[in-house]
């Protein structure tokens, strides 16, 4: 398929889509990050993806002006609005590192799914400039899903063994 119009549009709308997801995620992950204190291989591995996904976000940018266009700052505060209400939701639980753990994992896998959408439009639609920095976030996002579940049940335990020292676990 070629570069056509319908085509053209369907990407630009999942660049953008993209880019207000990693504004999102950011704003799941810096929260999280700054609260955490006795899971410090889960603080450095947060730390190590918000770098990451701020190179990320400069990649979509750079495809969205190769097509002259912007991202949506409208999306972009949206769901960034929408990740920090998410993040701030579980500071309410005892469980807070479980909570995060499972919604980090699944918030990697949807932007797994987004990239490996948008890499498909970009073949369909003929935009070949796209797929090295579609792959790079997707073996990003990748890495990470693949880290938080090797890493479940180390953090599971951990939290359990605290808890049963009396110690503060959630975090």
């Amino acid at each position: 398929m070629a570069d056509t119009s319908a085509t053209r549009e369907i990407f630009v709308t999942g660049l953008k889509n993209a880019h207000a997801m990693e504004n999102q995620a950011l704003s799941i992950m810096k929260p999280q990050v700054s609260r955490i204190e006795n899971y410090p291989e889960v603080a450095r591995r947060l730390e190590e993806h918000i770098r990451e996904t701020e190179g990320q976000i400069a990649r979509l940018e750079e495809l969205l002006q190769q097509l002259d266009e912007s991202h949506s700052s409208m999306k972009d505060m949206a769901l960034s609005f929408t990740g920090a209400m998410a993040a701030m939701g579980h500071t309410m639980a005892g469980d807070e590192i479980l909570k995060n753990s499972f919604a980090n994992f699944a918030f990697e896998n949807f932007e797994i799914a987004a990239y490996k959408s948008l890499l498909t439009v970009a073949e369909l639609g003929g935009f070949p400039f796209a797929t090295s920095a579609l792959q790079t976030n997707l073996q990003e996002e990748q890495n990470m899903a693949r880290w938080l579940d090797d890493n479940l049940r180390t953090v599971t335990m951990r939290f359990a063994n605290l808890r049963e020292a009396g110690e503060s676990a959630k975090v």
